[in-house]
């Protein structure tokens, strides 16, 4: 058999902790899945892993024999592409989780226009506002929004988002503009049920206070919370991505305008790897080319 595809193979059951998975994500079968790991336990004359119906772990052989593996490939991978640098454009398939709301014309727009310069990589886009293991699930980068990072993520900066408390212009006529953040109190709040934005910190002239908004309705969807924000259901959250349309049609008005909070950083997250193959340099390079060329609000380039 194949040494190196063994290789790739093991590792991937290991990251992934399942046969099943790892056969998904490689397209193979979970027979073969299954020979290539008994291969290399032949080849190197170790039990590598230690299976049955409920658990996957390795040992102790197979703890050291992983690691070793895993660099192997990088420095394999890392040779490979420094011999095509100039010869080959980046190529294959590039598995991107991004949250939810991505899902519109902005992001759109930007994805297209990677397409446009690397037409040979295929992008897997997935969706989803859980934080995903990119060993595990089988993705090569994710796009995070957060203040604050795990230290044991390796990630680039590549912009900021802005998010607007909004009101549809129905709800506003019936209940009135909220005058002070603690007028929120009295008002329905629509909010994401996958993050605590119960309270946030805004600023006016330079004074900070807090934002106590008490749900009516929450969401695991940002798109859902947007359409019950345009229904006239309540005050809530929206992305600037997301609400851009909507304001300029009069459709939506922003609650509290007088008041502004700090933009959200938008980061790439790649996996905790030596090396970096060219089609995740490609799509990290493109994304921060592309938005230092978009220019920002003022408040948010003095955020």
């Amino acid at each position: 058999m194949d040494t190196y595809l063994s290789m790739k193979v093991f590792c991937q059951v290991v990251q992934s902790g399942s046969f099943t998975k790892a056969a998904d994500l490689l397209d193979l079968s979970v027979p073969m899945t299954s020979k290539h790991v008994s291969h290399l336990e032949k080849m190197v004359q170790a039990q590598l892993l230690y299976r049955n119906n409920r658990q996957l772990k390795l040992t102790e052989q197979g703890e050291t024999y992983y690691h070793e593996c895993a660099l192997a490939l990088e420095i394999l991978q890392q040779a490979a592409d420094v011999a095509s640098a100039g010869l080959t454009r980046p190529s294959g398939v590039l598995r991107v989780s991004v949250p939810l709301w991505f899902s519109c014309d902005t992001f759109a727009q930007v994805v297209a226009s990677y397409e446009r310069r690397y037409p040979d990589v295929e992008l897997v886009l997935s969706l989803t506002n859980r934080h995903v293991d990119l060993n595990g699930d089988g993705e090569d980068i994710a796009l995070r929004l957060s203040h604050q990072l795990p230290d044991n993520l390796i990630a680039r900066k590549l912009t900021q988002l802005s998010f607007y408390l909004l009101a549809a212009p129905e709800y506003i006529e019936q209940f009135g503009q909220p005058e002070t953040p603690a007028d929120l109190v009295n008002h329905r709040a629509i909010l994401p049920s996958y993050t605590d934005m119960s309270q946030t910190e805004v600023w006016r002239d330079g004074v900070k206070t807090y934002l106590q908004m008490n749900p009516s309705m929450r969401s695991n969807n940002t798109h859902m919370i947007a359409a019950l924000i345009r229904a006239g259901a309540g005050i809530g959250y929206m992305p600037e991505w997301l609400a851009q349309d909507d304001l300029a049609l009069g459709r939506l008005v922003r609650v509290l305008p007088d008041y502004e909070w700090k933009p959200t950083p938008l980061y790439a997250v790649y996996a905790n790897r030596q090396f970096m193959n060219a089609r995740v340099r490609s799509f990290i390079d493109f994304l921060v080319e592309y938005f230092s060329d978009t220019p920002l609000p003022e408040h948010i380039q003095a955020a």
